[in-house]
């Protein structure tokens, strides 16, 4: 089971910039556009953008922490986190979130911006129902029962193979190592 730190500043961008990119949307594109980049980035690269925890929900995979961001901005109530802290970025209202500001691109490298690119083009034109089934992956399916997706399950249920898979398990170590 290969997990990341989350990179809350790097979430919040590639958020806004999804954003930038096809406007005001719900909840479930923004995340099923957000899965597919991670999903596309650690193949290629061996690491995800925003080191987010996926949960296996009915609809497709979703990336707690941020659905947690919206959920704080939403219903203004959190345990652990202050709306405040994020209702600067998003305006949420009806499952449906409007950047309030400009990404930082400089939050975002540009293997970050090449993956949400092509996520973006690939998935702002597909519905719901469509979008649901294509998240139902390999990855979504092994979770299903526990709800918690791992990387390595998303890496080879986007392609990558086992040196890839191998590498980010190097990663993943070597990260934990060093706290």
């Amino acid at each position: 089971m290969i997990k990341f730190e989350f990179e809350k500043d790097k979430a919040v961008n590639a958020v806004l910039y999804i954003l930038k990119n096809i406007g005001v949307t719900d909840y479930h594109k923004i995340f099923k556009i957000l899965y597919f980049s991670e999903q596309k980035h650690i193949k290629k690269y061996g690491r995800p953008i925003t080191g987010d925890n996926y949960i296996a929900m009915p609809y497709g995979p979703v990336p707690s922490y941020i659905y947690d961001i919206f959920k704080v901005i939403s219903d203004g109530y959190h345990p652990f986190i202050n709306p405040k802290d994020y209702d600067r970025f998003f305006k949420v209202a009806n499952k449906r979130i409007e950047a309030l500001i400009e990404p930082v691109l400089d939050e975002l490298s540009e293997s970050d911006i090449e993956a949400l690119n092509i996520s973006i083009e690939e998935n702002k034109g597909i519905g719901f129902k469509d979008l649901t089934l294509k998240s139902h992956d390999a990855a979504w399916e092994s979770a299903k029962n526990r709800g918690e997706m791992y990387y390595n399950e998303i890496a080879k249920a986007g392609g990558a193979d086992e040196k890839m898979i191998s590498y980010m398990k190097y990663l993943h170590e070597n990260t934990l190592n060093l706290k």
